[in-house]
Parts: structure tokens; sequence; C-alpha cells
């Protein structure tokens, strides 16, 4: 793989429950790129999104994360691979008894930071980022929808990634809210972060143009 190339997947199969969700899939990822994976509800973009992060299993001539074979990756490398990717979800999964700088703390921990000044001087930085500064002691049922998800990407970002995967990162929130998400991800992804966001909002790619595959009647297809 060359240097910015950090996902490849080479005639690749996707399956949930021995089912295949997707098959044949293509696909390459650069250092900085923002992809979008669009298609209906169910066409299997989270799926696709799960193999790269090793939570499905995935079978194929080639199907390569950040240097880790995705075919046979052990269990024991799998929170390795994932300390590198920024994963954000629909549901933004803030832990609701804790404060904004506890759940960010939570994860620098749990990640192996142990020098409580490096890990405040990390949640700044992160929450400065998302534009944030001002909610650090709030917790997450006092935000908006839109502040949960700048949280989760803050959260992402904690152990610079080379890539962030946002899983319908708008589906929960308003159009005018969403765009201002889809706005920071592709900010992030000028900074040299790559980003796969999936979508169903078609919107978006003319607002923020990246790469564009669909996923449709089990294939992935680059438009």
């Amino acid at each position: 793989m060359s240097n910015d190339l950090l996902i490849e997947y080479s005639n690749a199969e996707v399956l949930r429950e021995d089912l295949p969700v997707l098959k044949e899939v293509n696909f390459k990822l650069h250092a900085g790129e923002y992809v979008y994976l669009i298609g209906r509800v169910g066409s299997g973009k989270s799926s696709l999104l799960k193999t790269m992060y090793a939570d499905l299993p995935v079978t194929a001539q080639r199907a390569n994360v950040l240097g880790y074979d995705m075919t046979c990756i052990r269990e024991r490398e799998v929170p390795y691979l994932r300390r590198k990717l920024g994963i954000v979800f629909q549901d933004f999964q803030l832990l609701t008894d804790r404060t904004v700088r506890e759940n960010l703390d939570f994860v620098l921990r749990a990640t192996g930071w142990k020098k409580s000044d490096e890990m405040e001087a990390r949640v700044e930085e992160v929450l400065a980022q998302v534009g944030m500064s001002k909610k650090a002691y709030r917790m997450p049922h006092e935000l908006s929808g839109g502040e949960q998800q700048r949280i989760a990407i803050a959260r992402a970002l904690l152990n610079n990634p080379q890539i962030i995967l946002a899983d319908e990162p708008t589906g929960n929130l308003d159009h005018q809210t969403g765009l201002q998400i889809v706005n920071l991800l592709y900010r992030i992804s000028k900074s040299g972060t790559a980003v796969i966001m999936s979508t169903h909002n078609l919107s978006f790619c003319d607002d923020f143009p990246g790469r564009i595959y669909r996923c449709e009647n089990h294939l992935l297809e680059e438009l």
C-alpha cells in the first residue's frame, strides 16, 4: 500500500449472520479524503463501516485497513486498530451520567493516557476544534442534539485518528444542524484526517463535494 492509501478493499464480501449484505466490493480511501456512502436504510452502509472497525466479518481478495488484514485480524489487535480510527454514531452514544469532560476523560484513560495535565490539554484542544469549549461541564441531557454530536466528534478526535467513520451522523438532527455537522467533518478532512460518512441525504454531496459510493442491490458502486 502507498503511504497515503489507508483502506483498500478488493473483491470483498460483507456478511451479516452468514448472509451476504454486499458483494464484489472494491473500495479505496486515501489520506485527507472525504467519502460519502449513500443508499437506502438497510442497503449495507453501516455493515461496510462495521467491517472497517472489526465489528462484522469480511471475506476478500484484499481487505486492508491501516495495515491490518481485516480478513484475519486477531482479537487482541482490534483495540490497536480502533485507536487509529474515530467512530461517530447516529445516536451519539455519550455516557449520560457524566459531564462532557468526564466522557472525554473516560476515553483517554481507556486508551492508555496517564498524565492528567496532558489529558486536560487534549480535552480542551478537541472541544475547541468542534466549537464546544464552553460546554465541558455540561451533562449530555443539557445539550441539544447538534451539540451532543459535536461532543461525539470531539471524542472521535481524541487519539488523532487517521480516519473518521461517521455512520449517519446527521440522522437524528434537523437539516440545518446536520449541515453544520457535515461542515465540521469536512473541515476535519481538510486538515488531513480522512472521513467516510454514510448518509441517505444526497443534498450534502452538493454542499460539500467528495467521492461518492452507492450501496444498492448488494453492490457498491462509485458514482
